[in-house]
């Protein structure tokens, strides 16, 4: 790991881009504010050395506490004016890092997208953020305060007589022995922390998703028992690190601040013998009462600071994650020359494990062609890379000639139409979520109704209560699986890319709607590249050529009827699906 990598506040200080300088003002604000803090003890001193003097200048007194209330107004209002400025800054620099966070994730492979779970990436991307405000806000002022004032404070000491300043710092080394011993195993406690914490997200997740299968399968005792103990365990986490640290933490706080312990014997014995003034004795100890307690404020952030490098290497994580390679802009001589799809020699595989070995197949413009094999045979990867989800590891897929590689990732999206059997659907009204394939959200009211009428999904949308205006829930969860789909269907015909890559859109569609939804798909797929994996005999029959994939090769190709008329995995397929038809209970 480099330096830089080593060094999380610095990372996020560059983070800060425009508003740096709101950093920089509050750092200034609060240097002021701590000058403000330490004058009014100079004037209490002097207060405090006339009164035993025996002084009566009731005008000297009254400006003097003038002078004090000014001095405690001005470090308050600048302190304030820091911890605004830092504020701002520091909420600029979290937007920014969740935009960032996000759009890399767009930018991802979808597989190493996947293979994080939901509710580590949403622990990351909120709670994991979130943490970082406290110290990014109040380090800088907090750190010039807490430091700054006791340095100014101690010189001042130090000038009046030296050894009463270095018997007011013999509390702090005991102090920071009990606050290292506190320190000890603090890396390995924090990612237990972090670790457990995860584990309650994922369990939760898990537990509210999988709600029906347990309610269904009685399984809600065994469910719950994962989640309580994901749970203990994160309560463990802190009970058993706060546990451990709990007494140093308690005399640390407490030998620290102690400074009179030192101070008044020390010094009382020197203004007995006359080497130091009783006026110089009373502004030393009045200059000592606030020495340490900056540094003890300081201390505090002590575990946000060290929190801070695994936060950040976390966030780091998916910022800087690798994504999938495009250019900014097609190079001269790289246009696509229509919409033909062909895969050259591509081996693909999803961590050590190869799918694909050495596919090749091309489907020319405006051909239907039609995927077909059995379970974990590699046809959604094959859809997945030509819908540009992943990059392959080698060979090469081409677009009209040019690799996808080559083409910007926008101008690739508006080419190709990806359309799954599990599409999801946001937790909006079902006209925005059509509205969603027109990617430059220029699409009216009466577009959206238009491609769902087109998909056969306008008469059920009608039937609804809010009609368009319907929301559609979490995933699309108060509509059917072919509601959904047809809404998916729908949003695909109002993209209106020229190439279609249909996953088995039709596998969770219930019979009663599966001829509505042909129907959508025969309108969605009109004089375009067709790419489609399906099963039914019905869909597929009529492709243009159908491609056999079986154990990552393709195993077979031509028509139906050609296929038909071989010994092989298709006419195995096709038989087997036309005996299930004719089965009866």
């Amino acid at each position: 790991m480099t330096k830089d990598k080593d060094n999380a506040f610095g990372w996020l200080l560059r983070q800060s881009g425009s508003r740096k300088d709101k950093f920089i003002i509050s750092v200034v604000f609060a240097a002021i504010s701590t000058i403000c803090g330490i004058v009014p003890y100079f004037f209490i001193a002097r207060i405090i050395t006339q009164l035993i003097s025996g002084s009566r200048d009731t005008g000297t007194y009254l400006l003097e506490c003038g002078a004090v209330l000014l001095f405690w107004f001005g470090h308050s209002l600048f302190h304030a004016l820091s911890t605004a400025n830092s504020h701002v800054a520091t909420f600029h620099v979290l937007a920014e890092l969740r935009k960032r966070a996000l759009d890399r994730l767009t930018k991802m492979p979808l597989g190493d997208v996947l293979a994080q779970s939901s509710g580590a990436l949403k622990s990351t991307l909120i709670e994991r953020i979130d943490s970082i405000e406290t110290t990014l806000a109040h380090i800088l002022p907090e750190v010039t305060t807490g430091i700054g004032a006791p340095v100014l404070v101690l010189i001042y000491i130090m000038t009046i007589n030296w050894k009463l300043g270095l018997a007011a710092l013999i509390t702090v080394p005991l102090g920071l022995a009990c606050y290292c011993l506190m320190m000890f195993g603090y890396e390995d406690n924090y990612k237990r922390t972090v670790r457990a914490t995860k584990d309650l997200n994922d369990t939760s997740v898990e537990y509210i998703n999988g709600i029906e299968v347990i309610k269904v399968f009685g399984r809600a005792e065994s469910s719950f028992a994962k989640f309580a103990a994901a749970a203990k365990e994160a309560a463990a986490s802190y009970v058993d690190w706060m546990r451990s640290c709990i007494g140093y933490m308690t005399f640390a706080m407490c030998i620290m601040p102690a400074t009179m312990v030192t101070v008044l014997p020390v010094g009382g014995i020197m203004a007995m013998h006359g080497t130091i003034s009783v006026s110089d004795f009373i502004t030393i100890i009045v200059m000592t009462v606030g020495l340490i307690e900056p540094i003890l404020s300081v201390m505090s952030y002590g575990d946000d600071m060290a929190q801070m490098s695994t936060i950040t290497g976390e966030v780091r994580a998916i910022i800087e994650a690798n994504v999938l390679e495009r250019p900014d802009k097609l190079a001269a001589g790289d246009a696509p020359k229509d919409h033909t799809i062909a895969l050259h020699d591509v081996h693909f595989g999803y961590s050590d494990k190869e799918i694909l070995h050495g596919i090749s197949l091309t489907v020319n413009d405006g051909e239907f062609a039609a995927l077909v094999g059995p379970s974990g045979s590699g046809k959604s990867t094959v859809a997945r890379l030509i819908a540009s989800l992943w990059d392959v590891n080698s060979g090469s897929i081409t677009l009209g000639g040019t690799d996808l590689r080559k083409i910007p990732i926008d101008m690739l999206n508006d080419r190709i139409a990806y359309v799954s059997q599990d599409n999801f659907l946001f937790d909006t009204t079902i006209m925005e979520n059509i509205r969603l394939g027109k990617t430059d959200g220029t699409a009216s009211d009466e577009d959206v109704i238009n491609a769902a009428k087109q998909s056969g999904c306008h008469e059920f949308i009608m039937g609804l209560e809010k009609g368009y205006d319907t929301v559609v829930g979490s995933s699309g969860g108060h509509l059917s699986g072919g509601e959904r789909q047809r809404i998916s269907i729908a949003r695909a015909i109002m993209k209106d890319a020229p190439v279609i890559v249909l996953d088995e859109a039709t596998a969770n569609v219930d019979p009663e709607n599966e001829a509505d939804l042909m129907a959508a798909i025969q309108e969605l797929t009109r004089e375009k590249t067709i790419i489609m994996i399906a099963h039914r005999l019905k869909t597929v029959r009529h492709a243009d050529q159908i491609l056999v994939i079986d154990g990552g090769k393709i195993a077979q190709q031509g028509t139906h009827e050609s296929l038909m008329q071989q010994d092989g995995i298709y006419r195995s397929f096709i038989e087997s699906r036309q005996k299930a038809a004719s089965w009866k209970l």
